[in-house]
């Protein structure tokens, strides 16, 4: 999931970071990068923006490596802080914030707006969201636990918490809200120890928008999507992506196909699909069944010149993932031979597996010489 989010972060934050508006969703916003790059090039304004983000970037990057005096103040807010200083005394031609005071948006519903919720259509969005939401909050938080070593997130609390912020959300008429792990990412980055971060952080926000937006109208938008664009580069695994596809392919692949999954859909349906594909893996993986089969000699007290016995031995888990593999292999029998199947060692045998095996009995031993012999299943 943290994969996927960081692709979203910097297909999209790539566009801000160039001036420009990126054009949809995570495919076309993939689409459109080579088209950007040669607008950008032909662009002074675009060339400056780019500028400005790219910088802003490239310090993120080098940050670390400064003195420790240095990097006691936050990258991101010393990046964010250099580039405005830059844009404001240059006067570069590039986009700022806009921000227009928190008191001048807050506009509460009519009545009128109340009785739409009376409609189905209303209700349905409202659940919709609420489903919707909840479930990408939950998975933020969880994926925000494995960042640190600190508290673990209460999942009750976490959604109350929701609840009643989307609830005065809708009372002063402002956008309806969940989790967003960049903001969370960007504390635990920052060197944040407590849940008063995420306090602390609203603070600020709350601060700058209603008494200081001429403060934040000052900041370039390229600079906050590199940051952005940094804060994505950092949520992909990159240098642990070959050991683990050395070590775990089928765990590589699900990474993979939940990140891809998360760019050309949404966090919600990308990450069910990749929790869809982890749950047939572990299927695949624990229905594991070996198959040994061997000849058995005739006894000496069996007829003269008998044919030797066909042992078959099945351990482990015999499931219908294995079905088609198992019928091939005793439909590859010699027919008319006398056969034992052994299922001493097999320790699950779901429906499917024993009803298919059962028919194959009864088949080899329609003739009435009983051919096959195999113990009921337990």
């Amino acid at each position: 999931m943290l994969a996927g989010i960081g692709l979203v972060l910097i297909a999209g934050q790539l566009y801000a970071l160039a001036g420009a508006k990126a054009p949809g969703r995570g495919p076309a916003n993939l689409a459109g990068l080579p088209g950007l790059a040669s607008d950008t090039a032909g662009d002074a304004t675009a060339l400056a923006a780019a500028a400005v983000g790219g910088s802003t970037v490239l310090l993120l990057v080098v940050w670390r490596r400064l003195p420790a005096r240095v990097r006691a103040v936050p990258a991101p807010l010393a990046a964010v802080a250099l580039a405005t200083a830059v844009t404001v005394l240059a006067d570069l031609p590039v986009g700022r914030i806009r921000v227009s005071g928190l008191l001048e948006v807050v506009r509460p519903p009519g009545t009128g707006q109340f009785a739409d919720l009376a409609g189905a259509a209303a209700l349905g969005t409202v659940l919709a969201f609420a489903l919707i939401a909840s479930a990408e909050s939950l998975f933020s938080a969880a994926a925000v636990d494995r960042l640190h070593d600190g508290p673990r997130t209460d999942f009750d609390r976490e959604l109350i918490a929701q609840g009643a912020g989307n609830a005065v959300c809708g009372l002063l008429g402002a956008l309806p809200m969940t989790a967003v792990i960049v903001r969370s990412a960007a504390n635990v980055q920052a060197g944040a120890r407590t849940k008063a971060s995420r306090v602390l952080h609203g603070g600020w926000l709350l601060l700058f928008t209603a008494f200081l937006p001429q403060v934040l109208g000052a900041i370039p938008v390229a600079a906050l999507a590199g940051v952005l664009v940094h804060a994505g580069a950092k949520l992909i695994p990159l240098k642990s992506l070959l050991p683990l596809w050395r070590s775990h392919r089928g765990e590589a692949l699900v990474l993979a196909a939940t990140a891809v999954a998360i760019l050309v859909t949404n966090l919600f349906e990308g990450v069910l699909a990749g929790l869809l594909l982890a749950v047939l893996k572990s299927a695949w993986d624990t229905s594991h069944l070996h198959t040994e089969v061997t000849e058995v000699p005739a006894t000496d007290n069996g007829p003269a010149g008998a044919a030797p016995t066909i042992l078959v031995r099945l351990s482990g888990n015999a499931t219908f993932l294995r079905l088609p593999r198992l019928l091939e292999t005793l439909e590859s029998l010699p027919a008319g031979r006398p056969i034992e199947v052994d299922l001493a060692g097999v320790r699950h045998l779901d429906h499917a597996c024993r009803s298919a095996l059962q028919d194959w009995v009864e088949r080899h031993n329609a003739d009435g010489r009983r051919t096959v012999r195999m113990p009921a299943p337990v």
